[in-house]
């Protein structure tokens, strides 16, 4: 059993051992990452709103805002009906609401890629159809990436606060923080050089991540019946 020495700084505690502490931000990457994408985490889920500017068809996001834009709505006034636009492909929007003529309450939305330029890292372009014509008020839901245990950190915080995969999923996020230090004590070849290492905690992971999955899935409506509930093993009682 290999014993890693550590030292506290600041009440935090750090590895000693060089190389392992240059690599936890790539641990905690890899595992908080790899469970945000399997799991579609409710806790994800956010909303924003912004103003758009009339006669312009394209509404630049902040890329940082929203991983993936689920759902948009116009509101034309404080206080209306919000009114909801209907994803369609932006070959549609061109051949059917081009130039100002068409202007009016928008209807339709298309996911246009990134800003213009070849900046990919500024905004996610949104196209309009037809194009505004008034600063409506846009509402955009859709999924964020989780605070991260080391992407988030400021001045040590990262290692003494707690976000909500490392509250609520701890197994997950040590099995699949493991994953990654079996590679990295194999040089990235744990299948090869120590077959059993990497791949027991690979199917250990996979065991938690069916649980996890099923527990997601109740907390966003989605489980037995599109309900709160877990699938039952029996509906209905033996005879």
């Amino acid at each position: 059993m290999a014993v890693v020495q550590t030292q506290n700084v600041a009440g935090v505690n750090v590895f000693v051992d060089v190389p392992l502490q240059q690599i936890t931000s790539q641990i905690l990457n890899y595992a908080e990452l790899r469970i945000q994408r399997d799991l579609d985490l409710l806790a994800s889920q956010s909303s924003n709103t912004y103003t758009l500017t009339a006669g312009v068809n394209v509404f630049p996001l902040p890329v940082d805002d929203f991983l993936t834009v689920q759902t948009l709505e116009v509101l034309t006034a404080p206080g209306s009906t919000p009114s909801p636009l209907l994803p369609v492909s932006k070959e549609f929007i061109q051949n059917c609401y081009g130039g100002l003529v068409s202007a009016g309450t928008p209807q339709y939305f298309a996911m246009y890629g990134d800003s213009f330029g070849g900046d990919q890292d500024t905004n996610t372009n949104i196209l309009f159809g037809p194009p505004p014509n008034f600063a409506y008020t846009l509402r955009v839901t859709g999924t964020c990436r989780e605070p991260s245990l080391f992407q988030n950190a400021a001045a040590g915080v990262a290692d003494t606060d707690y976000t909500y995969i490392s509250s609520y999923m701890p197994d997950l996020l040590i099995m699949a923080s493991m994953i990654y230090i079996s590679a990295f004590q194999r040089n990235f070849s744990a299948t090869a050089d120590d077959v059993p290492m990497g791949q027991t905690y690979e199917k250990q992971y996979q065991a938690l991540r069916i649980g996890a999955i099923q527990e997601e899935n109740r907390r966003k409506q989605m489980g037995s019946g599109w309900s709160a509930y877990s699938t039952p093993t029996s509906a209905t009682p033996t005879r």
